[in-house]
């Protein structure tokens, strides 16, 4: 899997990192691009994980595009592959860094392990249900202490935040130690919590390409990955917000700071 990802990542992404033409970038909806590589890497990472898994699916993220019933892959039973060719494609369409190379192997609605690949760093993290996460071969664990609100820092991606629920955790937000709204990339968010570079990161638009291969590895590290209203984080499940922390006094510190008066509806 390892060989396969890199594969895709450098003869199909990075040659065509900063060298992208007007007519291979597309919208797919306002301020959702898709691009040529993104297209070809996810060809080629499904017919190389099929071979690798015969009798295996895959649901990727622009075959959804075209077709949206292929998501409910998710919900039956057997090996579902879950692909994100590029992760972080307005980065990479941009000229910027970080984007990702992701995906995650489902055994029966059940998330058994996942490659996230920082394409331009070469970094690779690799999780797998119970054995841990590692990144370059190095075990990764998640830090086990709480410093307390003062003393967290993270993400809160609000761009798809209902706006009353922004204005609520914009007023709360300045209790903790410091937030940004994040790199524009899952794949080096969900990480980033697991190595400690940030203790906690929050989405609200939950798509299983983006979240399902990060979730894995914050958890296998020692971390805690919930939706705002407490439900542990499933494959096929919540389409709308998410907590990730490094662990669980964290993630119920970050949770109460946000939201003192309790989860908020998250129309789910």
């Amino acid at each position: 899997m390892a060989e396969l990802v890199r594969e895709v990542a450098h003869a199909v992404v990075l040659p065509r990192f900063r060298r992208l033409s007007a007519d291979e970038v597309h919208q797919k909806s306002p301020g959702d691009l898709v691009t040529i590589a993104d297209q070809e890497s996810e060809r080629a990472l499904t017919r190389g994980l099929t071979a690798l898994l015969p009798g295996s699916v895959v649901v990727g993220e622009e075959a959804v595009a075209a077709d949206p019933s292929v998501r409910d892959r998710l919900g039956g039973s057997g090996s579902v592959w879950v692909v994100d060719p590029v992760d972080g494609t307005n980065n990479f369409a941009s000229g910027r860094t970080p984007f990702c190379v992701m995906v995650a192997l489902v055994r029966d609605g059940e998330t058994t392990a996942s490659w996230v690949l920082d394409v331009v760093a070469d970094q690779l993290t690799v999780a797998e249900l119970g054995a841990g996460v590692y990144r370059d071969g190095s075990r990764v664990k998640a830090r086990t202490d709480d410093p307390g609100a003062a003393g967290l820092r993270g993400v809160i991606a609000h761009k798809y935040f209902p706006d009353e629920m922004r204005e609520q955790v914009h007023a709360n937000a300045g209790r903790l130690g410091g937030y940004s709204a994040g790199r524009h990339c899952a794949g080096y968010e969900y990480p980033a919590v697991a190595i400690d570079e940030q203790q906690f990161a929050m989405f609200w638009r939950i798509l299983p390409w983006d979240h399902v291969p990060g979730a894995l590895i914050v958890r296998e590290a020692g971390g805690v990955v919930r939706h705002l209203d407490g439900a542990e984080h499933r494959p096929h499940g919540h389409q709308r917000g998410l907590l990730a922390a490094a662990n669980e006094d964290i993630w119920h510190t970050v949770h109460s700071t946000l939201f003192p008066s309790g989860a908020p509806d998250a129309g789910l």
